[in-house]
C-alpha cells in the first residue's frame, strides 16, 4: 500500500517545488500543491509536478456558483488531478455539478472547517460555533451530494466516518509530536489522525521546512 502522506508543496517557486517533490518521492503518497501554487504556475506548473510521478492532489477549495465551479473542473481535465477539492459551503448544488464535471479518476472532496479556524472565528462568521457539529452537516451534505469524501481535521475524522464508513477521509493540520503550529488551531499527530480514520495526511511544513525533507517524511512514515 502507497504511503497515506501527502506533502504540502506550498511555494510559487517552482524549481523549489520540483527540488522538493524530487526529493520526498520515495517516502511519500503524492504531491498536494494549493492554490499560491496554482496560481503563480497554472496547469502547465501541475504537469511539470505530475511529471515526478506522485498522484497530484490539487487543492483549489473552489467555492462560486454551481455553473462556474462546474466549468472550472471541466477546464481542469488537462491536468486530472487524483483528487480536487471545493468548499462544502458551497451547497448541495454546486457539490453536485462538481462531481459530475470532474475527471473520471479524479475524487472531489468537500472542504467542510478549515483547521486555521476555531469556534470564535465560525460565530465570527455567523455560523453556530460548534466546529464539530458543523463539520458532521458539511459531511453528510457532501455525501448526499454524491462526492467522494470531505476536508476535515483529526479531530472531527471519526465522526465523520461513522456518518460516511466509505468516505474518503483528508486530514490536513497534521503536526509530528512536539511541531510547530505554524496558523493551524486544531491539529494532531499522523499516527492518531490515522487512527481516528484518515484516508490520507497533509503535511506540509514539518517536511518541506525541515534540513532534510526526505529524512523527515521517513520519520513521520516510520510513526505509522
Amino acid at each position: 500500500m502507497s504511503s497515506p502522506i501527502y506533502v504540502a508543496i506550498d511555494t510559487p517557486d517552482l524549481a523549489r517545488a520540483k527540488l522538493l517533490a524530487a526529493r520526498v518521492r520515495n517516502h511519500v503518497g503524492g504531491l498536494k500543491l494549493g492554490l499560491e501554487f496554482f496560481a503563480a504556475h497554472g496547469q502547465a506548473g501541475v504537469r511539470e509536478i505530475a511529471a515526478i510521478g506522485l498522484p497530484i492532489f490539487l487543492d483549489l477549495k473552489l467555492h462560486d456558483i454551481p455553473n462556474t465551479v462546474a466549468s472550472a473542473v471541466q477546464a481542469l481535465h488537462g491536468v486530472a488531478p487524483a483528487i480536487l477539492t471545493v468548499h462544502a459551503a458551497g451547497g448541495r448544488a454546486m457539490m453536485e455539478d462538481a462531481k459530475a464535471a470532474a475527471p473520471l479518476g479524479t475524487k472531489v472532496v468537500a472542504v467542510t472547517v478549515l483547521t486555521s479556524l476555531d469556534a470564535s472565528d465560525l460565530g465570527s462568521i455567523g455560523v453556530a460555533p460548534d466546529t464539530h457539529a458543523q463539520v458532521e452537516r458539511l459531511t453528510a451534505l457532501a455525501r448526499d451530494a454524491g462526492l467522494d469524501g470531505v476536508v476535515c481535521s483529526g479531530n472531527e475524522v471519526a465522526a465523520a466516518r461513522k456518518l460516511w464508513p466509505k468516505g474518503f477521509f483528508v486530514v490536513p493540520g497534521v503536526r509530528p509530536a512536539g511541531g510547530d503550529l505554524g496558523d493551524q488551531k486544531r491539529v494532531m499527530t499522523p499516527r492518531q489522525a490515522l487512527d481516528n480514520g484518515a484516508s490520507i495526511l497533509v503535511i506540509g511544513r514539518p517536511i518541506t521546512k525541515a534540513e532534510d525533507p526526505d529524512a523527515a517524511a521517513r520519520a513521520i512514515a516510520a510513526t505509522l
